[in-house]
């Protein structure tokens, strides 16, 4: 018989080579978030995704809490789940690392068909370091906390500490190496740097090393004349930071140095395993521009954004964390965060029912995201009713949206989408659609004739979607919406064409009804508690 040992050699390297090339050929891109015409888009397995999200509470991410997570987020019916890796969880001993737990999420996140934003709870922690590892804790020259300005210590790392940084950039580059290594299927979407990061009770640090950079000149990149104009300062090349900046001087001061910190902490992840990269803020108030004092200060709060885009060029975007209470306020962050250069994300929002319309605001803006927090029982053992019905409001309008996000996010980036939400004082809003305007007026059960019954929460919202000049989708809840001829139209007689409620399913919404007589002639088709999708088509006589 033939010798046929080099054939069967032969044939399992053809076998080893397909089968790595068939394991590279099935290895996802990266995700990435790209800008086209001012639009944003995030690509996660090559396609544009928005994060339909649920952010965990602060000390969940451990094993023994993962059921109850993952109760809460089949639940929330999300597709991103949000979840912090602590350093010390990762670092118990200076230089040797454990994924162990990050090895959990990955295995977890896939069997459970869900995408992952990791939250590196690092050096800064909601203007804290309580996730640094004990060995950092327990040596404070070193690894120094900001000095207030009358020598008093300060519960805040210091973001001049050269020692925390570089223990900082070690351990977020061995993470996002373990990533790179072993997430194969791209379970993990974004990472956001530390976690509303900023100082408490000091407006900056006072030590005797920040002084001295305090008293010295500017950095150059400051100067940048469109940098400098958009902080409402006069236009100079040089100077200290009292010179430049006069009564901002301290709060621009911390920000530089903080976005500096941890800038160039995710640069060095970045550099890697380049996934997009944020970070978040605690607010400040936009309506009463209140002085550093009284907030984060040195945070990406939204009156220190262009010192964070030159300080920190290696993250994506910085986000808003909503936790303030009143529309105007609300809708006027969004506004201040949907900035060229800067996609809107809001990865936590509180948990409660009036912040769900939000996500309408956010879609209409052309944003990559959403996310209430503190999704989970939070150790309990069990849902409370209380919590159960504020996923519940979550969870209606994610169910709603998700089969047709693909859609949406397209009509979003053409400008296709309006969206309204009920203000605090449940006044009646217009829409203007060329040749249509369209009235909204909220609470009620969806009824035009009906008591309209406010809720306290003011929870009324509609997602406006432009199919052409005379077909519109609406998808809303505790509103009812009347339609009126504009521009050339406006005077002629008018009627519905057809108005059909249903689901949406591959591209249009399939009827169980068409609406008419009393759901329709009585003002306009309406809305009632649960989320609804209505086609509606128009004719001019």
């Amino acid at each position: 018989m033939p010798d046929l040992s080099h054939f069967k050699i032969l044939v399992g390297l053809a076998v080893v080579i397909f089968t790595t090339v068939s394991v590279s050929a099935q290895k996802s891109p990266l995700p990435a978030l790209v800008e086209k015409n001012g639009h944003y888009s995030l690509l996660v397995d090559g396609k544009p995704f928005f994060i339909l999200g649920g952010q965990v509470h602060n000390s969940s991410a451990w094993p023994k809490m993962m059921p109850a997570v993952w109760r809460s987020a089949a639940i929330l019916k999300l597709n991103t789940l949000e979840i912090p890796v602590y350093w010390e969880q990762v670092e118990p001993h200076p230089g040797k690392f454990d994924f162990s737990f990050v090895n959990t999420l990955l295995q977890q996140s896939r069997q459970h068909g869900v995408k992952l934003v990791l939250l590196w709870f690092g050096t800064w922690k909601n203007g804290s370091n309580h996730y640094m590892p004990e060995w950092m804790k327990r040596d404070a020259v070193n690894y120094p906390n900001i000095t207030g300005k009358n020598g008093q210590p300060i519960d805040s790392p210091s973001p001049h500490a050269n020692a925390t940084l570089q223990a900082d950039i070690k351990a977020f580059e061995a993470l996002m190496s373990y990533l790179a290594r072993t997430d194969q299927q791209r379970q993990v979407i974004m990472v956001q740097v530390e976690n509303e990061s900023g100082s408490w009770g000091s407006i900056r640090d006072y030590s005797a090393e920040a002084q001295k950079l305090f008293d010295g000149a500017v950095p150059a990149k400051l100067f940048e004349p469109t940098l400098l104009k958009a902080l409402n300062v006069p236009i100079v090349t040089g100077g200290t930071w009292r010179e430049v900046f006069g009564d901002r001087a301290d709060e621009y001061f911390q920000a530089w140095y903080t976005a500096n910190f941890i800038g160039q902490v995710a640069a060095a992840g970045k550099s890697v395993y380049p996934l997009p990269l944020y970070t978040n803020a605690a607010l400040r108030d936009p309506l009463t521009n209140p002085t550093a004092n009284n907030y984060e200060s040195g945070g990406p709060t939204y009156n220190v954004i262009p010192i964070w885009k030159a300080a920190a060029p290696a993250l994506d975007l910085v986000a808003p964390d909503i936790y303030l209470s009143g529309s105007e306020r609300i809708l006027r962050v969004l506004d201040l965060y949907n900035l060229p250069g800067n996609a809107l994300f809001v990865p936590e929002a509180a948990l409660n029912v009036e912040k769900a319309k939000y996500l309408f605001e956010v879609i209409a803006r052309g944003g990559v995201g959403f996310s209430p927090f503190g999704i989970d029982d939070n150790g309990v053992g069990e849902t409370t009713d209380q919590t159960a019905k504020r996923l519940a409001a979550f969870a209606e309008i994610y169910a709603t949206v998700k089969p047709m996000m693909a859609e949406i996010l397209r009509w979003a980036n053409a400008g296709k989408i309006t969206s309204i939400v009920e203000h605090d004082d449940h006044a009646d809003q217009t829409i203007e659609l060329g040749s249509w305007q369209l009235l909204v007026k909220f609470g009620g059960d969806g009824r035009a004739n009906a008591a309209p019954m406010y809720t306290p929460e003011a929870t009324g919202k509609l997602l406006v979607l432009k199919l052409s000049d005379n077909k519109f989708m609406l998808i809303g809840s505790r509103c009812h919406v009347t339609f009126k001829p504009n521009g050339s139209n406006a005077g002629k007689a008018w009627q519905y064409l057809k108005v059909e409620a249903g689901a949406y399913s591959h591209g249009d919404v399939k009827a169980t009804r068409i609406l008419n007589g009393d759901e329709t002639d009585w003002g306009g088709p309406g809305f009632g508690d649960k989320p609804t999708i209505l086609q509606v088509s128009l004719v001019v006589r």
